[in-house]
């Protein structure tokens, strides 16, 4: 396949983008009254608007005209029909049936897909049962009262981020923690604050060899061990979530606690899975099968809707106009709700991961710019951090607003704050401040003119930032569960089109191949010469320094 460069509607945008340098954001609203209507998306749960954007009827045409050029359609079908669109690992990608959004009959191999997913469902749900009634105890016979979640990346991220943003619908049965760093600092913090009868350990690791992971799980056993427990009390404090039953049997946990992932669920794509069994836990299985419901409305939306309406191609699209084409290698994620700190941090993960490549289809380098890079928090926090950058900054920083109209738990006053600010933010990025506008509200302030000349310049905004605002009724399981399948579906669509391979991740692989070499040689009197002279010295010096202090 020939690059997507050469398609007839890629070069109609590249033509598109240069005409819009001189396009106003303010002047689209101006001229078209009804701009809003057109280029936005209402949906159950929420509304998308994606107006504030540099794109009109023409640039919107062409877009659209790109995914179907893409073969959007075609590649949909074969995503939702279990074809091995993971090509480089030669693997399907079935999220969505952990949420019940394929046919029933699909089948891989001999396994009937929805029978494997809805047992492990099941599985679930009475363990879940079995922990929150009391059912399951600690070895000396104490109720549970900690969760520790062993993870890292998509097993760490997807349920922390939910754990947080659903928080307000928990009963506090369980104090859930997540543990993912390989610094021992994190662990030991974790393991001083828990009793060892009444704790219990998750160890989420698709493989049962991730570093990080199994670093943390022997700790923890090891910690488990010293506070008197035996090799046989493993079974009361241990359940795992991996593909690998034999190695989890061999850690010490009983083949009855170990849940199941399958290899066409990738790690961040995996919260909906068993991967998600301490948002369960904390929540209760119901609010995860809410969750649940979520997604599974917007898989069906973005399955049926046409282009012109389907929020996750939209998004896609209007993220690729961006990127690609206007050079905007940069996207930030604004939540303006507490309960979605760490939303940001998420889709870091999703779409970098995902999208984050150079390589097309057929091997060969792109010869475009595909994923810009994923940055954010708390919008109020990053108001008085980085918006400054965003106002006045020399780049031009598309970015997601995300907002709640009502809160989960309102205390008087403040929503409407946090909101005012909200709506504020998007139209002051579109719109600015001019010289004229500037000197205007600084005379009427009673500032003499030659104070006014001194400042005007540096109060002027430019204007023109695009954003994208998405508002939620609420924080609810429900409105989750879309939010992240919408966000899901806009990689799978950014991917097919720039031609990458979405679900493989190779450039985290280089890395931790490398680092297990070196640990070897952190233990003993070696040293590769075949390193670099900066990494050689480094290592020498970490070593020669970490013996001293021996001393």
């Amino acid at each position: 396949m020939s690059s997507p460069s050469q398609l007839s509607s890629w070069k109609a945008l590249e033509v598109l983008a240069q005409k819009s340098a001189d396009v106003s954001l303010s002047s689209l609203f101006e001229k078209d009254p009804e701009r809003f209507d057109k280029y936005a998306i209402e949906l159950p749960y929420m509304l998308l608007d994606y107006s504030k954007n540099r794109i009109d009827d023409e640039v919107k045409s062409r877009l659209i005209e790109l995914a179907e050029q893409s073969d959007l359609v075609k590649w949909r079908s074969r995503f939702f029909n279990a074809e091995s669109i993971n090509k480089t690992e030669q693997r399907p990608v079935l999220h969505m049936a952990l949420r019940g959004s394929v046919d029933e009959s699909l089948r891989i191999d001999e396994d009937n897909i929805s029978e494997l997913v809805n047992n492990e469902l099941a599985a679930v749900k009475n363990f879940v049962r079995q922990v929150r009634s009391g059912e399951w105890r600690g070895y000396t016979g104490k109720w549970i009262t900690d969760v520790v979640t062993l993870g890292v990346g998509g097993s760490n991220l997807g349920p922390q981020m939910i754990s947080e943003a659903l928080r307000g619908y928990s009963d506090n049965r369980f104090q859930v923690h997540y543990v993912s760093n390989a610094d021992g600092v994190q662990i030991n913090n974790a393991l001083t604050t828990l009793n060892p009868h009444t704790t219990l350990f998750i160890i989420s690791s698709k493989t049962f060899t991730t570093a990080e992971t199994m670093r943390n799980a022997n700790t923890a056993k090891h910690w488990l061990e010293q506070c008197g427990a035996n090799q046989g009390d493993i079974k009361n404090h241990f359940v795992a979530v991996t593909a690998d039953a034999a190695r989890a049997t061999r850690f010490g946990i009983s083949a009855d606690n170990i849940f199941s992932m399958w290899d066409w669920v990738g790690g961040r794509f995996s919260l909906w899975s068993s991967i998600g069994l301490p948002i369960a836990l904390e929540l209760g299985f119901d609010m995860f099968a809410r969750l649940l419901d979520g997604a599974n409305m917007m898989d069906k939306h973005f399955q049926t809707a046409p282009f012109a309406e389907n929020a996750p191609v939209m998004l896609a699209l209007v993220g690729i106009w961006n990127s690609t084409f206007l050079g905007r290698g940069s996207h930030a994620i604004l939540p303006y709700d507490q309960s979605l700190h760490m939303l940001p941090a998420y889709l870091q993960q999703a779409e970098m991961e995902s999208n984050g490549k150079s390589v097309r289809w057929s091997g060969e380098k792109v010869d475009y710019s595909t994923c810009p890079i994923l940055w954010g928090q708390l919008g109020i926090n990053g108001q008085h951090a980085f918006y400054q950058l965003l106002h006045q900054g020399t780049q031009v920083v598309p970015a997601d607003f995300i907002g709640s109209v009502e809160s989960v738990d309102p205390v008087d006053g403040h929503h409407d704050l946090l909101m005012a600010n909200f709506f504020a933010q998007t139209q002051a990025l579109m719109d600015g401040v001019n010289e004229r506008q500037v000197a205007d509200q600084l005379r009427a302030g009673g500032t003499e003119e030659e104070r006014i000349a001194e400042l005007v310049t540096h109060k002027v905004h430019q204007g023109n930032r695009p954003s994208n605002t998405i508002l939620l009724d609420k924080i609810t399981p429900e409105s989750i569960g879309a939010l992240v399948a919408m966000y899901e579906h806009k990689i799978f669509v950014q991917g097919v089109i720039w031609q990458v391979c979405s679900f493989d991740q190779w450039g985290v692989e280089l890395g931790k191949m490398l680092a297990k070499r070196i640990e070897k040689e952190l233990h003993d009197e070696t040293l590769n010469p075949d390193h670099d002279s900066s990494t050689r010295n480094l290592i020498d010096r970490y070593k020669r320094v970490k013996g001293e202090a021996k001393k």
